[in-house]
């Protein structure tokens, strides 16, 4: 899921040249050869070496223009690093010393990222997709014109999308258990909540199961009226169509055959 641009603005500052401080020791110097260590330490890909040296940016010249950069510079190193936790820490801390910086919106984009990377499937807790969605959400409210908010849209929608298949796979085990009612209601939390995902035609479909397990044939008949209505190509729907008797079935096509005729009455010129 790794999928993020480096941030130029810390890659082109200085030229290259470095210096010989053991990795152990680093010795106090001018900010621009600290600075330009810690830039070529990332273009070496020596990602944990990177942090530690922009962190002794903002360490040994905390009032220097390249300070607040570093702080940035260093939780970003962490990440590509796959040390999420100290990027994380390093993200909140830059957020709220410098609420107004003109990169704020990128720490947040970037502290999302750290959670998004350590997703799960769907077999297992899902804190860290729910910690990602948020900071998404996040992103998206208050920074609409960033320049991260439409990559953050993406990965919200396939934030959303890993947490409906949560939810499916909790209720089918439901199912499978004989638990019919703790299986509705999970389904029917998918699509009240995931209406934009892809889980939506199963969950209709399992429905459609679940309400006839029950003897429920009326509201096992809504669902799948729905299902057809929205997904008449769907495999899952002609799964829902064969469950039907033979009347709910001529009813399931009268229905159709109705919308379509509306549709095709409201679509044609006048």
């Amino acid at each position: 899921m790794r999928s993020i641009t480096f941030l130029a603005f810390g890659l082109a500052l200085f030229a290259a040249s470095c210096s010989s401080t053991p990795k152990d020791q680093i010795a106090d110097q001018p900010v621009d050869v600290l600075y330009n260590r810690a830039t070529a330490a990332m273009e070496a890909k020596e990602y944990g070496r990177a942090s530690q040296l922009f962190q002794e940016v903002e360490r040994q010249h905390p009032y220097s223009e390249w300070a607040t950069r570093a702080e940035l510079m260093a939780s970003f190193a962490s990440y590509e690093a796959g040390q999420y936790d100290e990027a994380i820490i390093g993200l909140e801390r830059f957020m709220e010393l410098h609420p107004g910086n003109k990169d704020i919106d990128y720490a947040l984009y970037l502290k999302s990222l750290c959670y998004y990377e350590q997703i799960s499937d769907v077999a297992r807790d899902q804190m860290m997709t729910r910690e990602a969605l948020n900071g998404f959400d996040t992103l998206i409210n208050r920074y609409p014109d960033s320049l991260y908010s439409r990559d953050a849209t993406l990965k919200r929608d396939l934030t959303l999308d890993h947490l409906a298949g949560k939810e499916m796979e909790i209720g089918r085990y439901y199912l499978n258990r004989g638990e019919v009612n703790a299986a509705i209601n999970r389904f029917r939390n998918v699509i009240k909540e995931y209406q934009t995902t892809t889980h939506i035609p199963e969950a209709l479909h399992r429905l459609v199961e679940a309400y006839l397990t029950l003897g429920l044939k009326d509201q096992a008949f809504k669902a799948a009226a729905v299902l057809g209505h929205n997904y008449p190509g769907s495999s899952w729907y002609e799964d829902s169509y064969k469950l039907m008797d033979p009347e709910q079935r001529q009813q399931l096509k009268d229905s159709q055959s109705f919308i379509d005729r509306t549709v095709n009455t409201l679509l044609k010129p006048d």
